[in-house]
């Protein structure tokens, strides 16, 4: 059992973060020690800044 994988947290502004598995791609409310689904254990976990995306769209609406 030698593979392993990390959580990318996908960060929003107006709900609560993602986990998202990288071997399986299941997403999770919080970073556990190993996957749910896969039952993959984590090494740790990477930054996602989907947020500035998210950001950038609210912006554009209320630009002037």
């Amino acid at each position: 059992m030698s593979k392993k994988a990390r959580w990318i947290q996908h960060t929003h502004i107006f709900r609560k973060d993602e986990y998202e598995c990288s071997a399986c791609g299941y997403y999770a409310d919080k970073p556990y020690v190993t996957c749910p689904n896969c039952g993959t254990p984590m090494k740790g976990s990477k930054y996602d800044p989907s947020w500035v995306d998210e950001m950038e769209m609210i912006d554009a609406i209320f630009d002037d």
